[in-house]
């Protein structure tokens, strides 16, 4: 390309860039660095035009090496094809707005050829040396003996608290400053954590620990605040630990202390957070810039456990940053492997690799007390995350589990199985039922999509939803508020005390003589009532996405995929929509969708696996692809 095709490639980039993809931003983004850097062939811009889009797809970075050489611009003759990745490299670090890892540039290239925008270069070096850092700092001294003893009566033998890994987890949350714990629903992961909070102020002198619970969305916070709440109760601990334990959970946004407008919080590396235990749940569901100022708001002293699931869907933006940290095997040192088999009071199994401050902090929990060995839904999603298509579709097809349906193709009688699915519910609601009872009934049933727009879409089956609904009797929708209609907040109010993720119902209010209201419930089973027009942006909830449903569980889901593949059809999607079943799980969509959702894996690419796992080997966790070795092809980021 000479420069006089600079500004051809450019207007290329929006006017005919075919599967590229490219937005208005990304090609804006590029002219500003043409223009500053001093690009005299574009090969600046176009790398630029490619890591805004690859940030916007939920890339940290983009790996040039995929991309070099290729035809990244198709079209009319001749196309813009990216430069060879040598040469690449070279205009990038003679240009005026690229620099290696610490230069104050707008573009970062590491010697991975990684190419970042500066704020995620920062972001994920600010991740990696905390994470790192944490892991290696030990908390104030522990009285082994009295952990050893609480922990024997927190998980007694032959008891239903899971034993080995959920012990072994409870006892590295409290030796060690970081504790990530892994694993999939019923696998014990909030149960663990009660019980750690319960030996960590069982410790002398720890009664005035300051302990925050925190997970990303109000959903998922109510979720863990009613875990929480349930479960300290079922504790054989003294009567002061029991009620040192908190229960109130919070959004990490109201945690951190959101500012209105702003990407900033009222806590931040100058204003720690007033902790000294912090508990996140859901932590998959953190992308990698909310991680970051997680991390520098944290004071150096304090314990953080995370909790998640690394199978499932990433954040859905920048990062998959639990993926990332899950990336590699537990192992012990024999220093900490000797405390931990003295307060465990068994022998840890065998390390496979060398122990690092990293490994030692993480505990996959991979036996699952919900989901059996004679679980569909369990078989199902193991064989999911295996990649194992030929395994899913003989179990989807054999129709030898109840809680397993497949609907190969499309019948027509998902109007009836969606007036089937909310009956009682929507029955309640004439009835006049308790709110408490309405919610309960509305958590049976849930219908979950691949993707928001499109005929298999969120938006089309509310609407279809709906239709089926009211011509079934159970609605009278002949107004935009109609009793029954339920409805999910799409973004925080801190004003209201609503959060992206909550759920409301609108229902008759009896003291406002009978008008009807949003009716939303709170962890602690109080309800709030609100008139529909002081709602933030919110959008119907018979039907949502399979990421807004991160979070939730119900009895039944209906999992429906478009008829043709897709980008977002990937085995992670599959797995977290199949999770979020409790008793009931029906998938309808064609095989070959099917087969090829199981084969796709999410790709984000970024460097913090290979920061904090540089001598992980290949294949050593299901985790993000290691970034240097590959990336999205052009048209995919």
């Amino acid at each position: 390309m000479s420069a006089a095709d600079t500004g051809g490639m450019l207007a290329a980039l929006v006017t005919r860039g075919g599967g590229a993809g490219f937005s208005a931003l990304d090609v804006e983004f590029a002219r500003l660095m043409h223009r500053l850097g001093g690009d005299e062939d574009g090969a600046v811009a176009l790398a630029a035009a490619c890591v805004s889009r690859a940030t916007a797809a939920g890339h940290v970075c983009v790996g040039l090496g995929a991309l070099a050489g290729r035809l990244v611009v198709a079209g009319e003759d001749p196309g813009v094809r990216a430069p060879a990745l040598g040469a690449w490299r070279e205009r990038l670090l003679a240009s005026r707005v690229c620099g290696g890892p610490g230069a104050c540039t707008p573009l970062v290239l590491d010697a991975s050829d990684r190419l970042y925008l500066q704020r995620y270069w920062r972001y994920e070096d600010e991740v990696a040396e905390a994470l790192l850092g944490r892991a290696a700092g030990d908390p104030e001294a522990v009285d082994l003996d009295r952990l050893g003893a609480d922990l024997a009566r927190l998980f007694p033998a032959g008891g239903d608290t899971g034993g080995g890994a959920q012990k072994i987890a409870a006892a590295v949350a409290v030796l060690k400053r970081l504790a990530i714990v892994s694993g999939g629903p019923g696998t014990g992961k909030t149960s663990t954590v009660i019980r750690v909070l319960a030996a960590l102020l069982a410790q002398p002198g720890a009664q005035t620990l300051r302990i925050a619970l925190a997970a990303p969305t109000g959903k998922a916070a109510n979720r863990l605040q009613e875990a929480v709440r349930a479960g300290r109760e079922l504790l054989d601990v003294p009567a002061h630990v029991r009620a040192a334990i908190p229960v109130d959970a919070a959004t990490l946004h109201r945690l951190l202390g959101a500012r209105p407008r702003s990407v900033y919080f009222r806590h931040d590396r100058d204003h720690l957070l007033p902790v000294d235990v912090l508990i996140v749940d859901e932590a998959s569901m953190i992308d990698l810039a909310l991680t970051a100022k997680l991390l520098r708001a944290l004071p150096a002293h304090a314990r953080l456990v995370l909790l998640g699931d690394r199978d499932q869907l990433a954040s859905v933006e920048a990062g998959a940053v639990l993926g990332e940290i899950c990336a590699g095997r537990s192992a012990w040192s024999e220093s900490l492997r000797a405390r931990l088999e003295r307060v465990v009071g068994a022998p840890l199994p065998p390390s496979a690799v060398s122990a690092t401050s990293l490994s030692e902090s993480v505990v996959l929990l991979e036996r699952s007390y919900r989901f059996g060995d004679d679980s569909g839904i369990g078989r199902l999603a193991r064989c999911v995350n295996a990649a194992d298509a030929e395994g899913a579709l003989a179990l989807l097809g054999a129709g030898a589990s109840a809680d397993l349906a497949w609907v190969a193709r499309d019948d027509g009688s998902l109007a009836t199985r969606i007036v089937a699915g909310f009956r009682e519910y929507l029955e309640c609601v004439q009835a006049g039922a308790e709110p408490r009872t309405v919610f309960a009934a509305f958590d049976r049933f849930r219908v979950l999509c691949a993707h928001r727009h499109g005929p298999a879409g969120a938006e089309a089956i509310n609407a279809a939803s709906l239709a089926a609904l009211q011509g079934a009797g159970l609605v009278d929708a002949h107004e935009p508020w109609y009793a029954g209609r339920p409805v999910m907040i799409g973004e925080n109010d801190y004003e209201l005390g609503l959060f992206n993720g909550d759920v409301g119902v609108v229902l008759a209010d009896p003291a406002a003589g009978g008008e009807l209201r949003v009716t939303f419930e709170s962890a602690h089973g109080q309800l709030r009532r609100l008139a529909p027009a002081r709602l933030p942006a919110h959008e119907p909830a018979f039907a949502l996405t399979v990421h807004k449903a991160q979070g939730s569980e119900f009895d039944e889901i209906v999992l429906l995929l478009p008829r043709a593949p897709s980008p977002v059809l990937t085995r992670e999607l599959l797995y977290t929509a199949i999770t979020r079943a409790r008793r009931r799980v029906e998938i309808r969509a064609e095989e070959a969708v099917l087969r090829a959702a199981i084969a796709r894996r999410v790709e984000r690419v970024s460097g913090l696996r290979d920061r904090l796992w540089p001598a992980a080997p290949p294949g050593a966790v299901a985790g993000a692809p290691r970034a240097g070795d590959s990336g999205p092809a052009p048209g995919r980021a």
